[in-house]
């Protein structure tokens, strides 16, 4: 008879993780309610890249030393996991900023524009993993992947250079209430759990792609 050892053990890490998520989210909140993530002007915002790499770098070690943890995030449904991103279409939320003069173009437009076309992408996508389970192994799948961690990557730089670190680069109106709430959660949370989201899709995407395509049914 099967031990139920390894589903005990999946659904321990899944309450870890869900614990860890929810505490993750309230200290954002607590450091961004006092104003922990602002940075003088001229000054690299480093709290807030802090609090983009750090996340990140921690589910990465845990990925790669806990073999539980390793277990449970290969595991995750992957329609679950690109269809959240989805909710990346409110990128149009950085371009009525911008239209109000709240955010530089510099930054809102590329991000914005970068994060609609993932959101709207998104679906598509969970379709074709519902209809063939394999196309996770599909180049196309993967590069999707990669442009949706680029495009992120890409809004976290450009917002760094539009705070104010160069002078007169945007202007008066700069990335600033991106480090006060309720703004600040974007790249505090909600920008690392994104990466994390494709880092497990790309994860799982090279396991699919080792096992021959196994999961297609006839």
């Amino acid at each position: 008879m099967p031990s139920p050892q390894p589903t005990n053990r999946h659904l321990i890490v899944k309450l870890v993780v869900a614990v860890a998520l929810a505490l993750w989210l309230a200290l954002v909140f607590l450091l961004g309610a006092d104003e922990v993530f602002v940075s003088p002007p001229g000054v690299p915002p480093l709290p807030i890249l802090i609090g983009v790499t750090a996340p990140v770098i921690a589910f990465l070690a845990a990925f790669w030393v806990l073999r539980a943890f390793r277990d449970f995030v290969l595991a995750v449904d992957l329609r679950l996991v690109t269809g959240i991103q989805a909710w990346r279409f409110a990128g149009l939320g950085f371009l009525a900023l911008y239209t109000h003069g709240v955010l530089p173009g510099l930054f809102a437009w590329p991000a914005g524009l970068g994060d609609i076309a993932i959101g709207a992408t998104a679906p598509w996508l969970v379709l074709a993993l519902i209809r063939r389970p394999s196309f996770a192994a599909s180049p196309l799948f993967m590069v999707w992947n990669l442009l949706g961690v680029l495009d992120l990557v890409v809004a976290v730089s450009l917002g760094a250079l539009g705070s104010g670190l160069v002078p007169g680069l945007t202007g008066e109106v700069t990335t600033a209430p991106m480090a006060q709430l309720p703004l600040v959660l974007v790249p505090g949370y909600l920008v690392p759990s994104f990466i994390m989201l494709h880092l497990v899709a790309l994860f799982q995407a090279r396991k699919v792609a080792a096992s021959g395509h196994s999961g297609d049914r006839a």
